[in-house]
């Protein structure tokens, strides 16, 4: 049981990467620090809770996204990167992971001047070569919200995970209003794709809220798991 519940924190944390979205662009605001809270669900029973943090300092934005089950499980990812006319230039990610005593971690640090980015996962290192606009698991969510905001979304998004650099598509299902506990939002739906018809990741996004996911769910098999927004400061 712990070991799932393991496994599908660090799913939520990984698939931040994929609320991206179309329509609903009215006008563009720039990107600004915000705090929110989300209430972790885990087969249609509450397990814990969730956060993003979005501050600044200097040129460097931080992202984080943070899951906690009950005392068993946790996992908080960490990207840092820089943002110029709209467009992000990823420095580094970081993941940490806790199962009762048993701790995971893994890095990616991205370097556009010698064309190279590094990772680090377990005791396995990697090295491949660097791609413009590759982004990380958490500031592709951040990019896609800009680019609504101004040309609207790329055909598809290119993100670095431990092993290489992946290309990733989504495809909107519509609008749909969200209750949560902070509001009723007007959402657009998403869904990523998976290349396993088991799986299905579905976002809802709020443009009132600057395209925060209001409510995401992931169903992979028999097993699932969903985040709904319970507060949110700018």
């Amino acid at each position: 049981m712990a070991t799932t519940i393991f496994k599908t924190l660090s799913m939520a944390t990984g698939l931040s990467t994929a609320l991206l979205f179309t329509g609903f662009s009215s006008h563009a605001l720039a990107m600004s620090p915000f705090q929110a809270s989300y209430q972790f669900g885990y087969n249609g029973k509450n397990m814990g809770t969730a956060t993003r943090t979005l501050s600044k300092s200097g040129n460097t934005w931080s992202y984080v996204f943070a899951a906690k089950a009950a005392a068993i499980a946790s996992a908080t990812e960490t990207s840092r990167f820089t943002l110029n006319n709209g467009q992000i230039s990823s420095s580094n990610f970081s993941r940490t992971s806790k199962i009762l005593v048993h701790n995971d971690t893994m890095t990616i640090n991205f370097n556009p001047n010698t064309k190279m980015i590094n990772t680090k996962k377990k005791d396995k290192e990697r090295s491949f070569a660097w791609k413009a606009g590759v982004l990380d698991e958490l500031n592709a969510e951040l990019q896609v919200r800009e680019d609504l905001k101004s040309s609207g979304l790329k055909s598809s998004y290119l993100i670095a995970d431990a092993k290489g650099i992946d290309t990733h598509q989504f495809v909107k299902q519509g609008t749909e209003s969200v209750k949560t506990s902070y509001g009723t939002f007007d959402t657009i739906k998403v869904v990523m794709k998976h290349d396993n018809n088991d799986k299905n990741s579905t976002f809802w996004l709020a443009p009132k809220l600057d395209y925060l996911p209001v409510k995401m769910t992931h169903q992979d098999g028999n097993t699932s798991y969903s985040l709904l927004l319970t507060g949110y400061k700018n």
